[in-house]
């Protein structure tokens, strides 16, 4: 018997998935646990195994295309059977997510006999849970916009919409003219201005490139993060010829290279120790300070920026630490991260001196409270005792959460973190 194989939420509220590579073809036999496609998600590209033993008899898609979440991946069945999907079969479920996500708990759900789940043209496409939250808020869906795929209004948005803008706000319209061929008519939208008409299209010669998978979560995700999180950056420069000798023999010890994160990352966990609001989460009205130091590690790769995080860094060793780092890296660029090694970053840290880069702004990782940016150490002039001198600066930049964080904490933070790079031996004897 023919098993359709859908594709599972293999990340944290994955939604969709970019085909990148069929690694079988229809016709061919395939056994438990081998590879079958390689997806582009939010995060990376992973092999899809297949769970079942037998014959691809149906694929979900050709390459480039986007399968989303609940989406038949594969069909398997047995030499020369036969699989017809059927036609309805899109009407008669509500997909969500497998796994649970920050919007919605969800599950597959089949229509009762006679019951007709498709939307209706007209109809504001959200799941079963979201409409019983919404009515139980009070709010029409109507009124409120879908961040989700194709405009599916999520389990946020309805959070979001009760929660704000001031109802006085809300209850004032918008005023829209639209023009008809007959008369220039106005159309009122409450709560939410209407989307802005399309750009026209350039002048000239120009070319249009979709955005991957990866660089659309960057977008959102940045985009959220600047939205919602009041940024602060403070700046700072460490004297860095203590800490690169430091590098040095570390790596001539070792025999393998010694990643400057992984010093850095020594440097700031006495930091975060010291002052756990910059190790913390805010959940509505509440910071929760952690006592875990999961830290992120921007690794720059062809499809954007990855953060993959080296979990509970506080309890490694400074090779342990440089191992994990130069692994993470590899499979960053490689694009061959698994999603557990993509998420659960408490604090990041952004090498922008990797790149050449000085002094930035850097975007805090939503649902953490800071990050830092180290750019690259290079002779500079500085006075000491009176005299002028050169020595090797390293510029900092310190991007906190002002709902939490205040400038004083703000620099005390820094220039401890400052004091340890500046003198190794303050971290390394931990």
């Amino acid at each position: 018997m023919a098993q359709e194989f859908r594709l599972p939420d293999i990340g944290e509220g994955l939604a969709e998935a970019e085909v990148v590579q069929w690694l079988v073809e229809i016709g061919d036999p395939v056994g438990v646990d081998q590879p079958l496609v390689e997806l582009e998600t939010d995060k990376a590209v992973t092999d899809i195994p297949s769970p079942y033993a037998g014959v691809i008899l149906y694929r979900g898609g050709e390459v480039g295309s986007t399968i989303k979440v609940g989406e038949i991946l594969v069909v398997v069945g047995y030499d020369g059977e036969q699989w017809v999907p059927q036609v309805d079969e899109v009407a008669t479920y509500e997909v969500a997510p497998i796994v649970g996500t920050l919007s919605e708990e969800a599950v597959l759900l089949r229509a009762v006999e006679g019951e007709d789940l498709t939307p209706a043209a007209d109809r504001p496409k959200a799941l079963p849970l979201v409409r019983k939250l919404a009515k139980e808020h009070g709010i029409d869906l109507e009124d409120v916009r879908g961040s989700g795929p194709h405009g599916r209004i999520t389990r946020d948005d309805v959070l979001a919409f009760a929660k704000g803008p001031a109802d006085e706000e809300r209850e004032r319209p918008i005023v829209q003219p639209v023009e008809s061929e007959s008369s220039a008519e106005a159309t009122v939208a409450f709560g939410v201005a209407s989307e802005p008409e399309a750009l026209a299209e350039p002048a000239g010669d120009h070319e249009r490139v979709p955005l991957s998978a990866t660089r659309r979560t960057i977008a959102a995700r940045m985009s959220r993060s600047w939205a919602e999180i009041p940024h602060v950056t403070a700046f700072d420069s460490a004297d860095a010829a203590r800490l690169l000798a430091a590098r040095r023999a570390l790596a001539r010890r070792s025999g393998t290279d010694m990643p400057i994160e992984a010093l850095i990352i020594k440097a700031v966990i006495p930091a975060l120790r010291e002052f756990p609001e910059f190790n913390a989460t805010i959940q509505g009205d509440e910071l929760v300070l952690l006592r875990f130091y999961s830290l992120g590690v921007a690794v720059d790769t062809d499809g954007g920026l990855i953060v993959p995080v080296v979990h509970n860094a506080g309890d490694l060793g400074i090779s342990e630490i440089a191992a994990a780092i130069l692994r993470l890296a590899e499979s960053a660029r490689s694009r061959r991260l698994g999603p557990g090694e993509l998420s659960g970053a408490t604090f990041t840290i952004s090498n922008i001196g990797a790149v050449g880069g000085s002094f930035g702004t850097p975007i805090i990782p939503y649902g953490t409270t800071a990050i830092l940016s180290v750019g690259r150490a290079e002779d500079q002039p500085v006075v000491r005792d009176g005299k002028v001198t050169v020595a090797s600066m390293m510029p900092l930049s310190l991007s906190y959460d002002h709902r939490v964080i205040d400038g004083g904490l703000g620099r005390r933070f820094l220039a401890m973190v400052v004091e340890n790079l500046e003198e190794p031996a303050l971290f390394l004897a931990e």
